[in-house]
């Protein structure tokens, strides 16, 4: 097996840097108050948009901005050391609402909708979960049938945890769908993805959840009724919705792994910085054992997470499976990220437990990493699957 070089390109330190100062200079002073207030980051996104960072492992010719999956981990990791609202933003808004379109579309789909998705001018969403699909992915219950007359898929049903569908900028969602079963093979529906653009009669976003993190990025129910798309709008070919989800599931795994590296890593930057500053017993508590341990413990798990998170990407940049590598990063770092978050608000006492201090943020955002994009359960399912168990 090919070893894997560690040692990041010049393109891919361009990158952190690029991101690294975004983060710090205009998304960190404005964190606290667009989580207190659950205000989407609007002017953020624009940003994001403008830096070319909302289609960074997309070609040029798409209208991307030519980079790859390890620089897209990044560019997430690096955003979460500040702020998961807006990561998860950017992230969803890539692996689940441009990725599919760049994927399965056609090429008339793809001319449409890929220029404004990579642009950041609109956010695109996707829709799985439902209440009973969420880990049983394929237990849809969202029915689209074809009215040949009219040329239209009718769309009744409704989706859950929707990242990204009620926004200002929301420019479309796909959707998973069942468009046919056979009454010979019950349990076996034929499962489509279909296309809805925000606007569109009978699709109506709910209003959004209240949640115990991620308080700035947009998360709702949708539901479809007597919803009507043009035929042209099935993403890939009729059926194929199983196979679809599944390799997007698989990508973005790898954007919420880079999320749980970058949201470990800010909580141990602040819980470092706050061990250095604050003294108990005439010096500062870094000083004494506990505490570093702690730090030791912290810094040594993000390292090997990270380059865990690194090798998911680069399997994927070269074209090989990386299935199992994804689950893998993903299960480590979700917990990583919820450990982590937790030392942290230790390490600063009562002060951890106050809003002002970013830990108790990142505290809150840490736990959906162990339930986003498929949970640990699963991620423990889809390892022991690749290992021939």
């Amino acid at each position: 097996m090919a070893a894997m070089d560690f040692d990041l390109s010049p393109d891919h330190e361009l990158i952190r840097r690029t991101v690294r100062d975004f983060a710090e200079g205009e998304v960190a002073p404005v964190a606290e108050a667009l989580d207190r207030e659950k205000a989407f980051p609007y002017a953020i996104v624009r940003q994001l948009g403008e830096l070319g960072l909302m289609g960074i492992p997309f070609p040029e010719e798409v209208g991307g901005s030519g980079g790859d999956t390890l620089a897209y981990a990044i560019a997430v990791e690096e955003l979460t050391r500040v702020d998961s609202s807006v990561a998860i933003t950017m992230c969803a808004h890539t692996s689940l609402g441009t990725q599919p379109i760049y994927l399965f579309g056609s090429e008339a789909q793809k001319a449409e909708l890929l220029p404004d998705l990579c642009a950041g001018r609109k956010l695109g969403a996707f829709g799985l979960t439902e209440p009973e699909a969420g880990s049983d992915a394929g237990n849809v219950k969202t029915r689209a049938q074809l009215d040949e007359g009219a040329g239209e898929w009718v769309i009744d049903g409704a989706k859950q945890f929707i990242t990204n569908a009620g926004t200002e900028v929301s420019g479309h969602v796909a959707i998973t769908a069942v468009t046919h079963r056979d009454p010979a093979r019950p349990g076996r529906p034929e499962i489509s993805n279909l296309i809805v653009e925000n606007g569109t009669p009978g699709y109506e976003p709910g209003e959004p959840y209240r949640k115990m993190g991620w308080n700035a990025s947009d998360t709702r129910p949708l539901s479809f009724a007597d919803c009507r798309v043009p035929e042209a709008n099935l993403l890939g070919p009729r059926g194929a919705g199983f196979k679809q989800f599944l390799a997007i599931l698989d990508g973005g795994r790898i954007g919420v792994a880079a999320m749980g590296v970058g949201l470990a890593q800010g909580a141990l930057d602040e819980a470092l910085a706050y061990a250095k500053e604050r003294s108990a017993f005439g010096q500062a508590i870094s000083k004494y054992q506990a505490i570093q341990a702690k730090l030791a413990d912290m810094a040594t798990e993000i390292e090997a997470a990270r380059l865990l998170t690194y090798r998911a990407a680069w399997l994927k940049d070269q074209g090989r499976d990386f299935t199992l590598t994804a689950a893998q990063a993903k299960l480590k770092t979700g917990r990583l990220a919820v450990r982590a978050s937790e030392e942290a608000v230790q390490i600063h006492g009562g002060y951890g437990y106050i809003e002002e201090y970013p830990v108790c943020r990142f505290y809150r955002d840490a736990k959906v990493l162990t339930i986003g994009e498929g949970t640990d359960e699963v991620q423990q399912m889809v390892i022991a699957r690749g290992l021939g168990a």
